[in-house]
C-alpha cells in the first residue's frame, strides 16, 4: 500500500500531536503515526507551565481541558526535610493570565490535544502503527516504511518528522550523532486521594532525597519520589509499607494521604536522561522534542519544549511549502531558532541536578543559601520562574547574580521586577 502526503510525523506525543494539528490548521496534508494502539493511558505527573498555556489557548484548548481535571496552583514552597522553609516560588509574579502553574489529571492535556486533531484532520492520525525505516532519493528524505495493523505500507513525503523521543528511530535511521545521557537518580510518581485538601506545592530537599508533592484536581495529589535509576526492584522488594514510612518521615502532616498508597499498581517509574542530537534536521526531515533534546525533568519544560518546537516549526514548514524548498539548509531556520533556549533549559537542569540531588554537604549548603536569598530577592526569584514558565531564552543568572545569589555580593536591585510587572 504507498500513500503520499505533505507531511508525515512519527510520533503522537506532547510535540507531535500539536504539530499535526497545527499544520491540519495551515492546510498542510498531514499524517501521525503513533505506535501505541490508542491515546495514552498510564500514569504521569502533568504540570502545564505558562508558555504551554499560551500555546493551547491560542489553538482554542485552554478552555477545553475538562475544568474538573485542572487545578491551578499559585505557590511553591521548597523547604529542607526535617527543617525549615528555604524559599517560596510565587507565581503571581508572572503577567496575567498565566500567572499560574496548572496541575492536570494523568494524560488530560494529551487526550485533548488528540481528540482536537482527530477532527481537524480525520484519518490523519494512524495508532498502532510503527515507523520502520525510511525512504531516500539519494541523500534526500522521500518518506517513510512502517507497519499498520500488521500491514506494511510507504508514504511518501516533502517532510519527515521525527517525534518519537529520546531513543527516536527516526534520528537513528539519519545517522544523526547524538549523546545521550543516563542521570543516576529517577523518580517514583504516584497520584493518591488527598483527604488534607492541599492547596499548594510543596518540594522537599535533603541530602540525596528529594519528595514533591503537587496538588491536583478531585482531592488528589501527585508525589513525585527521587529514587536511583537502578533500585526500582530493591524499593518494591522492600514493600509499600517501608515507602511509606520513608513518605511520612519526610511529611508527616500528609500521613493520611501516604496511608493511601496500597499497592504499586498506584505508582509509575519515571526514568530521567538527556538528548542533545548534534543536528536536527536533514535533507527533508527534521526531529522534534526529545528526538533532539530531552532534558532532565528539573527544568519542567520537557514537554513544554517540544510544543513550542511543533509551534516554530509549523512556521518553518509552511514557509517551505510556499517556496517547495524542503532542504536541510531552510529546516535548519527551525534549529537556530529553538537550540539556543533549549541548551540552557539543559544546561539549567544539570546545575539542579548537580545542587537539588547532592549528598555533599557544602554543595547542599550552596544551595539552601540560593534558596533563601531568592525568598527574599523578588528580582532574581522573577528571572527563576520566567525560566521555569517558559518565557525567557536566556539564563537566569548571569555570574554577578550568582555571587549576589549566594550572599557574597549585595543586591541594590533586590525589588526590582521588569517595567510591565511593576504595577503588581
Amino acid at each position: 500500500m504507498d500513500i503520499q502526503t505533505d507531511v508525515v510525523i512519527v510520533g503522537a506525543g506532547g510535540g507531535g500531536a500539536i504539530l499535526g494539528l497545527l499544520l491540519a490548521k495551515k492546510g498542510l496534508k498531514t499524517l501521525v503515526l503513533e505506535q501505541n494502539p490508542g491515546p495514552p493511558t498510564g500514569l504521569r505527573g502533568e504540570i502545564l507551565q505558562p508558555n504551554g498555556q499560551q500555546i493551547l489557548d491560542q489553538l482554542n484548548l485552554l478552555d477545553k481541558l475538562p475544568k474538573e481535571a485542572v487545578n491551578p496552583v499559585r505557590h511553591f514552597h521548597f523547604r529542607q526535610i526535617g527543617g525549615k522553609r528555604l524559599c517560596t516560588i510565587d507565581y503571581d509574579l508572572l503577567p496575567q493570565p498565566y500567572n499560574r502553574a496548572l496541575v492536570t489529571l494523568p494524560n488530560t492535556v494529551h487526550h485533548t490535544v488528540l481528540a482536537e486533531l482527530e477532527a481537524q484532520n480525520p484519518q490523519g492520525l494512524w495508532y498502532d502503527t510503527s515507523f520502520t525505516s525510511l525512504l531516500k532519493n539519494g541523500d534526500t528524505i522521500t518518506g517513510v516504511e512502517a507497519q499498520t495493523q500488521g500491514k506494511s505500507v510507504r508514504i511518501s513525503a516533502k517532510v519527515v518528522v521525527g517525534a518519537d523521543g529520546p531513543f527516536s528511530r527516526v534520528r537513528e535511521k539519519l545517522g544523526i550523532a547524538t549523546q545521550l545521557h543516563r542521570y543516576k537518580e529517577s523518580y517514583l510518581v504516584s497520584i493518591l486521594p488527598c483527604p488534607e485538601q492541599l492547596e499548594e506545592s510543596q518540594y522537599f530537599l535533603g541530602e540525596k532525597e528529594i519528595l514533591g508533592v503537587f496538588p491536583a484536581a478531585k482531592h488528589q495529589v501527585y508525589l513525585f519520589y527521587m529514587i536511583a535509576s537502578d533500585s526500582l526492584k530493591q524499593i518494591k522488594a522492600q514493600g509499600v509499607e517501608a515507602l511509606q514510612r520513608k513518605w511520612r518521615a519526610i511529611y508527616p502532616d500528609l500521613e493520611h494521604t501516604i496511608h493511601g498508597l496500597e499497592s504499586w499498581d498506584q505508582t509509575a517509574y519515571m526514568g530521567t536522561g538527556r538528548a542533545r542530537a548534534k543536528t536536527w534536521v536533514a535533507e527533508g526531515a527534521v526531529l522534534i522534542g526529545d528526538a533532539a533534546h530531552g532534558m532532565n525533568p528539573h527544568a519542567s519544560q520537557g514537554r513544554m519544549q517540544a510544543m513550542v518546537d511543533a509551534v516554530a516549526l509549523s512556521e518553518v514548514l509552511a514557509k517551505c511549502f510556499s517556496q517547495d524548498n524542503y532542504s536541510a539548509d531552510a529546516l535548519k531556520a527551525f534549529e537556530r531558532q529553538r537550540r539556543p533556549q533549549v541548551e540552557m533549559l539543559q544546561r539549567l537542569a544539570d546545575e539542579e541536578v548537580l545542587f537539588w540531588n547532592t549528598a555533599n554537604p557544602l554543595l547542599a549548603w550552596l544551595r539552601n543559601r540560593v534558596f533563601s536569598t531568592i525568598d527574599h530577592n523578588r528580582r532574581l526569584q522573577y528571572q527563576v520562574l520566567t525560566a521555569t514558565a517558559g518565557l525567557r531564552k536566556t539564563p537566569p543568572f548571569g555570574m554577578i547574580d550568582r555571587l549576589q545569589a549566594v550572599g557574597f555580593l549585595p543586591d541594590p536591585r533586590a525589588n526590582q521586577l521588569p517595567s510591565h510587572m511593576v504595577s503588581r
